[in-house]
């Protein structure tokens, strides 16, 4: 048996390292999991875990020896990273609807420049979008939809079995579905504010014409922001329904179901 170890050692490791490619690339890029707030090393254990766990059920999709030579490795491990990277960004493309819609809001409610730091994504994004977001993930993890996610991971096997590198127009076509998707989500999300934004201004304008005399500039922003977080606090809860249902809907297609 001992002798039999050396031999076998290398093709298991090399099989883990294929397994993990995909599994860390999408645990990375998960929603809830895959935050810049989580600790890099949290979300590394999580990968190395949850690939270990599926490594049983990946192991025979590998193939036998051959499929772990040099030239026939190095594609299955460029081609199991891709398929992480694309399935990954089009999940994301779905969970950053909250964020475009947050700046939509804005602009309709005169908070644009309202800018704040996004702890999950980095970089300065507008005050309502990253409220939308942290709630959104927030929501994620207590809805279990990170559950769908993680079925997600394990089904993707099924669906996109591991045969080197993946037809390109074919990841394409999907990266673009989704980012159609997460835009018409985001559109969906923010109706409420797009609704508000033409009726109020509407009716600026025609107070304008009937009182030249009144300063609209001042009596606007206090009331199309006050008038705004009222709406936001009623239609909060709307928002985030619709929210976790596409992105269930999506996780479970992606799952297979």
């Amino acid at each position: 048996m001992t002798l039999l170890l050396p031999g076998i050692a290398p093709g298991l490791a090399a099989a883990y390292l294929l397994t993990f490619a995909r599994v860390g690339t999408l645990i990375m890029l998960m929603p809830g999991i895959g935050e810049q707030t989580v600790s890099p090393r949290l979300r590394l254990a999580f990968a190395l875990l949850v690939a270990l766990v599926l490594f049983p059920t990946v192991r025979p999709l590998l193939g036998g020896g051959e499929a772990f030579a040099g030239p026939r490795l190095i594609g299955l491990l460029f081609g199991e990273t891709l398929i992480g990277l694309v399935l990954g960004l089009t999940v994301r493309m779905v969970v950053a609807a909250l964020q475009t819609a947050g700046l939509i809001a804005s602009q309709q409610l005169g908070l644009s420049y309202a800018m704040t730091v996004d702890p999950a994504m980095g970089g300065q994004q507008a005050a309502l979008g990253t409220f939308l977001s942290l709630l959104g993930i927030a929501l994620v993890l207590a809805t279990d939809l990170h559950h769908l996610a993680l079925e997600a991971i394990g089904q993707s096997y099924r669906l996109l079995p591991p045969d080197g590198v993946p037809d390109l127009g074919a990841a394409a076509q999907l990266a673009l579905k989704a980012m159609a998707r997460g835009f018409t989500l985001a559109v969906q999300i923010s109706a409420p504010f797009i609704a508000f934004g033409i009726l109020f201004n509407l009716g600026l304008g025609v107070l304008s014409r009937m009182m030249p005399q009144l300063q609209v500039f001042f009596l606007a922003v206090p009331a199309s922001v006050l008038i705004g977080m009222l709406l936001l606090a009623g239609v909060l809860g709307v928002i985030m329904g619709v929210f976790l249902d596409d992105l269930g809907r999506y996780l479970a297609m992606l799952g297979g179901r």
